[in-house]
């Protein structure tokens, strides 16, 4: 075969492939999961790669969402509000983000004996 002719069909095949790669992405669209599988917390002191999966699975720790999300009424198609929403004091500045996480995550790691409570055991990313 000649150089020319196996350039054209080289390019050929890209196209093909090209056109095919693109219909496929548009007839197979991603669907986000309804729950969260991972999420990163972001922080100053390293960031926090929270399994939000493991924890509420039937496998993992089987929390109910109003065990973390405790003032949230669990309605179709709502999400949690974030923690300074309702705990706002009397003109005071709402909880920090991270203080609501150490108190609550860290506590139920305590009481329940599994997770880590040490800042290392969180914070590595």
């Amino acid at each position: 075969m000649e150089v020319k002719r196996e350039r054209t069909v080289a390019y050929w095949l890209a196209i093909t492939l090209f056109v095919v790669g693109i219909v496929c992405y548009a007839a197979f669209p991603y669907n986000a999961p309804e729950q969260p599988i991972r999420i990163m917390l972001k922080s100053t002191a390293k960031n926090v790669m929270f399994d939000h999966k493991e924890h509420v699975s039937e496998d993992g720790y089987a929390l109910d969402c109003d065990d973390c999300h405790h003032m949230w009424e669990e309605d179709e198609g709502t999400k949690p509000e974030a923690c300074g929403q309702c705990h706002e004091e009397d003109g005071e500045d709402p909880i920090k983000r991270s203080d609501a996480f150490h108190a609550q995550c860290i506590g139920c790691h305590e009481d329940s004996g599994s997770g880590p409570v040490e800042c290392s055991g969180c914070h590595v990313f």
